[in-house]
């Protein structure tokens, strides 16, 4: 199945790239971003990130760039490397803060973090376990505010922990739109 989604990708964006009106830079940045992908999906991620490094060098839109740093965060998280994963996933957001898996995978890091510190029997230790347990929430409550479907495991962890805010992820009509 995988295999299959893979081929129709690259068909797709194969026609894309051919028939929108972009610069020669702009489809060599696409290209690369997807060869990062395809080598991700694979697991080579060595490759996928020579990909996306090479991507990151020609695109210069905010929004293209925001996922190819979203992806290096991914690759680096997967392998265990979270402060290298956060600072992609931050690089991300500023470039698109209306990415609410990014919010979720740093508060991931955060909430694992703080349960391992809380875990110690040493008191700085426990603090520590406590504000990364806190900043994890806010990240959390952001991933929910621009995702209010997903992330229910995060959801029911705020919740049990008394750190859910039920008015901050609540819905407004203003009459010119909706706002969180």
């Amino acid at each position: 199945m995988g295999n299959f989604i893979d081929r129709t990708f690259t068909v797709l964006a194969d026609i894309l790239l051919k028939i929108l009106p972009t610069s020669k830079q702009e489809k060599q940045a696409f290209s690369y971003y997807r060869a990062g992908m395809a080598a991700q999906s694979r697991g080579r991620y060595a490759e996928a990130l020579r990909n996306y490094f090479e991507s990151l060098q020609l695109e210069e839109d905010p929004y293209d760039r925001s996922y190819t740093l979203y992806n290096i965060g991914l690759i680096y998280g997967n392998g265990g490397k979270y402060a290298q994963a956060l600072e992609y996933y931050h690089q991300a957001i500023l470039l698109n803060p209306n990415l609410p898996q990014a919010f979720f995978n740093i508060g991931a890091i955060y909430h694992s973090q703080g349960l391992r510190a809380e875990s110690s029997d040493d008191e700085e230790s426990i603090t520590l376990g406590q504000e990364l347990l806190d900043k994890a929430a806010v990240y959390w409550h952001q991933a929910l505010k621009l995702a209010p479907d997903n992330y229910p495991g995060a959801r029911n962890w705020l919740k049990i922990t008394g750190r859910f805010d039920d008015e901050s992820l609540i819905i407004h009509d203003t009459g010119k739109g909706f706002y969180l």
